[in-house]
């Protein structure tokens, strides 16, 4: 499973952003918790905010990952990334294709790309995909305009047959993180386990405490 895997995917808790899920916190303080907490990659998904405000909650999230030592992953913007010199950019199937997210970026740069299917799974990784995230597992209201839940045994399949990293999205907290993991995936991504906590930094460390250690990475 790890033939293809990116050396720059150094993380197993992948935390997206959501102001509404913070409860009315500031969502840069809540994210810092969460990397105090022991987060070390933090996808930027804000798809209300207007560019200037995209690129001023990027920037100040830039600033915060690199003082913990975390990725920052821009939610779709390859331009929003390379001004504030971000790690990377998730995209979907309605965003820029992956070869040109490449051209842009760089070999040097992280590419996730948002799966629901076996097959979305598969093109992915064929076309270059450092990573891929994979649900809903679980019912989850943000992810409802998505579909039904993928469930486990899906995940499961397409963990067995990717040979890049497959993170766990949708629904997903400390008391069903069990199941997703036994289906041997990379990681878990995830919102409000984290955001909607009333302790973001303990949250973060509980989840963190049931992933199993990173392989070293060459």
């Amino acid at each position: 499973m790890r033939e293809l895997e990116s050396p720059w995917i150094d993380f197993n808790l992948y935390l997206i952003t959501g102001r509404d899920e913070c409860r009315g916190r500031n969502l840069d303080e809540v994210v810092e918790e969460a990397l105090r907490g022991g987060v070390r990659a933090i996808q930027l998904r804000d798809k209300s905010a207007s560019t200037k405000e995209l690129y001023e909650t990027a920037y100040e999230l830039r600033r915060l990952t690199t003082r913990y030592g975390a990725k920052l992953i821009i939610n779709d913007r390859v331009d929003i990334a390379l001004a504030v010199d971000a790690d990377g950019v998730h995209i979907g199937v309605q965003s820029l294709p992956i070869y040109k997210v490449r051209k842009l970026l760089g070999e040097r740069k992280v590419i996730g790309v948002s799966c629901h299917n076996q097959v979305q799974a598969i093109t992915a990784q064929e076309l270059g995909a450092d990573f891929i995230t994979f649900g809903p597992v679980f019912y989850t209201a943000s992810k409802a305009p998505y579909g039904d839940p993928v469930g486990l045994e899906r995940l499961c399949t397409v963990t067995d047959i990717l040979q890049i990293p497959v993170f766990a999205l949708g629904g997903i907290n400390l008391t069903n993180c069990d199941e997703v993991l036994a289906c041997r995936v990379r990681g878990i991504a995830l919102i409000s386990a984290i955001l909607s906590a009333d302790d973001p930094r303990e949250a973060a460390r509980a989840l963190i405490a049931k992933l199993p250690p990173l392989e070293p990475t060459l």
